[in-house]
């Protein structure tokens, strides 16, 4: 008897508490507000009356007389069970991965879902769930007691930027696209194909935007830029001056669009060259001839003048530009404006002129400006000048 006794006095045991059904304390949170019909759903219930055992880890929910109920307006899991984050904490946690309902996400004609529905818990369970929907966490706390936490699913429209507005040849470009709905594998890494072009390469090219966690729905892929290497793989094609275009469809519209519907999301940048403009194209002195190509070096009025010019492309990139004559008299009075626009070839000498007559004596001074274009006036090199008296 004296054995029996001390048995009780070394080892004392501990009954269950009894939830205070009057005032039930269970309050029960999920990880985030609002779900994509992907994602991984993380619940946390803090229920310190069912602390049953404050030395092991005990859980909840999977009993037929106080079940935990996961479910969307379609499908649902139960019983559910929820396991004790440590011993004697009353703190009960569990995931369920939402896996959606049969859609092509991307566009390829391929249905990218598997959805299913099973699972006891407390990390097993999948469940599926229609666009527009909610996923509701019942806990019947006590007989008649249940409690309940809810959180709306639904998809969302995405967005596509480049990582600067503006690029200089020398550099590479990152895309980044956050698209929640596109994380289809919330354990895994997911993939987005993404289109990228140039004025330069109108077709472009389509390349491959990972997902930079398992969860993150944030894509993003590197873009290099060549000016002399046709595009391929991830490397475009591109000019200096050129705007560059990224897109991708979106096939997870929120309402009121349709689940048949897309739309194209697309960003813009431009790319400009790591020289400055003004040392782009090389202005060579001004040369004056006849009309048989012999130099002059002496004028007199209402005798043509062959003005002569030379540019030399220093890139390794093709270049548009203009190039610019203007006559003025001693007075800074403009007597004759005229131009020439074209393309230059990487490392091309191209020589230019325009004829002038001269309509009266006098100091004349013969200008020429190497421009971008007439509505870009962005000086590709320094202007040139030549003083000259017609007799």
């Amino acid at each position: 008897m004296l054995e029996y006794l001390l048995f009780f006095i070394l080892f004392p045991a501990f009954a269950e508490e009894i939830p205070d059904y009057d005032k039930p304390y269970s309050p029960i949170f999920t990880d985030k507000p609002v779900y994509t019909w992907t994602d991984k759903v993380r619940i946390t219930i803090l229920a310190p009356s069912w602390n049953a055992d404050r030395h092991l880890i005990d859980s909840i929910g999977d009993y037929k007389e106080n079940p935990i109920k996961i479910s969307t307006r379609e499908h649902s899991l139960e019983p559910y069970r929820f396991t004790e984050t440590d011993v004697n904490s009353g703190i009960f946690k569990a995931e369920v991965i939402l896996t959606g309902f049969p859609h092509d996400a991307d566009g390829n004609g391929t249905i990218d879902t598997i959805p299913r529905t099973y699972g006891n818990g407390p990390t097993s369970g999948f469940l599926e769930v229609d666009r527009d929907s909610a996923i509701t966490i019942s806990f019947e706390f006590a007989d008649g007691v249940v409690l309940t936490e809810s959180a709306p699913v639904s998809w969302n429209l995405g967005t596509i930027q480049f990582s600067e507005a503006n690029f200089v040849s020398n550099q590479s470009a990152q895309v980044k696209v956050i698209d929640l709905d596109m994380n289809l594998n919330p354990e895994g890494l997911d993939h987005l194909p993404i289109y990228v072009s140039s004025d330069s390469d109108v077709a472009g090219i389509k390349v491959d935007a990972i997902e930079t966690s398992e969860s993150s729905g944030m894509f993003i892929t590197k873009i290099f830029f060549s000016q002399n290497q046709p595009s391929s793989g991830n490397r475009l094609f591109v000019t200096p001056g050129d705007s560059i275009y990224a897109k991708y469809n979106d096939y997870t519209l929120p309402k009121p669009y349709t689940t048949s519907e897309n739309i194209e999301i697309k960003t813009i940048a431009k790319l400009d060259s790591s020289v400055p403009p003004i040392g782009r194209i090389k202005n060579s002195q001004i040369l004056l001839s006849d009309s048989f190509g012999n130099e002059i070096k002496s004028f007199s009025t209402n005798h043509q003048i062959q003005i002569v010019g030379s540019v030399t492309n220093e890139q390794n990139f093709r270049q548009q530009f203009v190039y610019l004559f203007q006559v003025k008299d001693a007075n800074d009075a403009v007597l004759s404006v005229s131009w020439i626009q074209g393309e230059i070839s990487p490392n091309q000498n191209l020589d230019v002129s325009q004829s002038w007559v001269p309509a009266k004596s006098g100091t004349h001074i013969i200008e020429t400006f190497v421009w971008k274009s007439l509505t870009d006036p962005i000086p590709l090199s320094h202007p040139k000048f030549i003083e000259i008296f017609v007799e």
